[in-house]
């Protein structure tokens, strides 16, 4: 009776339920939070974008910058005869200076472009910092799903070697069966697969997580026991509604729309000239009977565009298909965030209920059953099989609970992701 007592003890041990209470949730948030802020600080490809921004932010200066002015010295009219610079007139030594100056207007419409890219690399990075808090949060969830089964799967593991003590001290008196043994033998040897098999899970996830954070894939985790439900209050329209102001790849979109329109500006400016203006010097030689006075000259140039038809016109349009374009990718992009938005709750929804279904229906059934079972072998009442069935169905539908309790929190990271703001 000894033996059956422990054995009911393990049972309620194995049917437990991990606590939700405010200090374990407290715990498991703080961690979870402490994990993500090592990635959005340490991660390389953030680091990355943060310095492509860095980069960006030194294009509008250079932009805004006329070309540097052109010194020329040049010999002009020397006589190759003699190579006399005072033989001749018109023999010059020949200093010029000239400067290019756009059309007004576009150097500004330049540093406009260049400034959209700085807000394009800025969104690109939000949106990255979004995609890593979400898979820090995927990483972390399936790790602590991949701890909590190791844990039932070692009680069930404890609570199957017990069950084969029993069949086989049954069996040695001649009151059980020699297929008792080997069944529980079997389902003790399954349990032994899955575990090993969690372990190599959980090296996996472990070195996922260590990754994002920049750390060695090999560096030790502490994670709390336990994922925690999160509360859902949210409705389709209002996740869309936030998607649509906070999301950086529609902010991003809607620079690169703006950047294109500047970009037609530009190009409609291009079908004024620019101009060249200088001035020249020309130093001449004298002699002894002439005194020869020096030159200067003054110049403006501008460039004609005769073939605007084929370039400058060519361009304009161009420019306006790629605003029509970056208009359309916008509306594409909202539309197929709001379809995944629509499924992820659709999906919370049917998490939500399935949890429910499980933690309020399957488990308590399942545990009554196995207390049953247990009863009633413990008298003669239950062979050996049906309460090994009894066990083995109580052990898949825990390790289903927080399966599908883990797939739940992802989905909500995933919310998360799509609506583009932390809402947990």
């Amino acid at each position: 009776m000894k033996s059956i007592r422990f054995l009911i003890f393990l049972g309620m041990l194995m049917i437990a339920f991990p606590g939700s209470g405010s200090a374990q949730e407290n715990s498991f948030k703080s961690v979870l939070k402490s994990f993500i802020d090592t990635a959005l600080k340490d991660n390389p490809e953030i680091k990355e974008f943060q310095n492509r921004i860095k980069a960006a932010e030194e294009v509008p200066s250079q932009v805004s910058s006329l070309d540097d002015p052109i010194l020329q010295f040049q010999l002009m009219n020397l006589p190759v005869d003699t190579f006399d610079f005072s033989q001749e007139n018109m023999t010059q030594k020949l200093f010029s200076l000239s400067q290019k100056l756009p059309y007004p207007g576009k150097l500004g419409l330049k540093v406009e472009i260049a400034e959209k890219n700085v807000d394009i690399s800025e969104q690109d990075l939000e949106e990255v910092r979004l995609a890593i808090t979400r898979d820090v949060k995927l990483a972390f969830y399936e790790l602590c799903f991949v701890l909590e089964a190791t844990n039932i799967t070692q009680e069930n593991k404890t609570l199957l070697e017990q069950f084969i003590i029993i069949a086989e001290s049954k069996y040695s008196v001649g009151k059980g069966l020699q297929q008792d043994v080997l069944k529980a033998q079997v389902e003790l040897s399954k349990i032994m697969e899955r575990l090993i098999e969690l372990q190599k899970l959980s090296g996996f996830e472990k070195a996922k997580l260590n990754s994002l954070m920049n750390l060695l894939p090999q560096a030790p985790l502490t994670i709390p026991h336990g994922i925690v439900k999160t509360n859902f209050n949210f409705t389709v329209e209002k996740l869309q509604a936030t998607a649509e102001k906070h999301r950086p790849l529609l902010s991003k979109i809607l620079s690169i729309k703006e950047r294109y329109g500047s970009s037609k500006k530009l190009a409609e400016k291009e079908y004024y000239p620019n101009f060249n203006v200088g001035f020249k010097y020309g130093q001449r030689e004298g002699n002894s009977q002439i005194d020869r006075a020096d030159f200067v000259s003054a110049f403006v140039g501008i460039n004609i565009p005769i073939w605007y038809k084929t370039k400058q016109s060519r361009r304009v349009s161009e420019t306006a298909y790629k605003v029509e374009m970056a208009g359309e990718t916008y509306n594409r992009a909202k539309n197929q965030i709001f379809l995944k938005i629509k499924e992820l709750v659709d999906k919370e929804q049917q998490g939500n209920k399935t949890l429910q279904l499980i933690a309020q229906g399957i488990l308590p059934q399942a545990r009554q059953s196995l207390e049953s079972a247990l009863a009633g072998y413990s008298v003669d009442k239950v062979d050996f099989l049906t309460l090994l069935s009894n066990q083995v169905t109580m052990f898949n539908w825990q390790i289903r609970y927080h399966r599908e309790l883990t797939d739940y929190e992802k989905n909500l990271a995933e919310v998360e992701h799509s609506a583009g703001k932390n809402l947990f």
